[in-house]
């Protein structure tokens, strides 16, 4: 048990392990909320590059921890979707570089928003102090997504 725990390590398993299926299973509800037959590797993807701006093939596979074939396919259908363009780097043909469409960024925001929307509702029907306490859960899920 660490130094700062308060609870037995049973009860902080417990804790874990329904944070955990908590977690997921609002992550599958708020996919269920995305538009359209995009992946979650493909929205991981385009989120990436929004985010780092035009970049490598071989970059974003860094960036979203999966092999470069892997990542080959994901951008080959998000291209086919037109939510992103792929040019060969001119100095290096080898290299393809890829880049948010406008009407990916679009596709990105309209989603973001209606998940947003979605989850603002549920807080809505909220008392104020309990969303007073996830505003504070927030802050320490935040801690525990930060990077060791």
């Amino acid at each position: 048990m660490s130094p700062r725990s308060t609870g037995t390590p049973t009860a902080e398993a417990e804790l874990a392990s329904r944070l955990r299926l908590v977690v997921a299973r609002l992550a599958r509800r708020l996919r269920r909320e995305t538009e359209g037959d995009v992946s979650p590797s493909q929205i991981s993807a385009l989120s990436s590059i929004s985010r780092l701006g035009p970049l490598a093939l071989g970059e974003l596979s860094t960036a979203e921890g999966v092999r470069p074939p892997t990542m080959t396919r994901v951008v080959a259908c998000l291209e086919e979707a037109g939510l992103v363009t792929r040019t060969v780097d001119p100095a290096d043909r080898r290299v393809a570089h890829v880049a948010v469409t406008a009407e990916g960024q679009r596709w990105l925001d309209r989603n973001r928003h209606r998940k947003d929307v979605f989850v603002a509702s549920r807080l809505h029907a909220l008392e104020p102090e309990d969303r007073a306490t996830l505003a504070r859960a927030v802050e320490l899920l935040e801690r525990l997504a930060e990077p060791e």
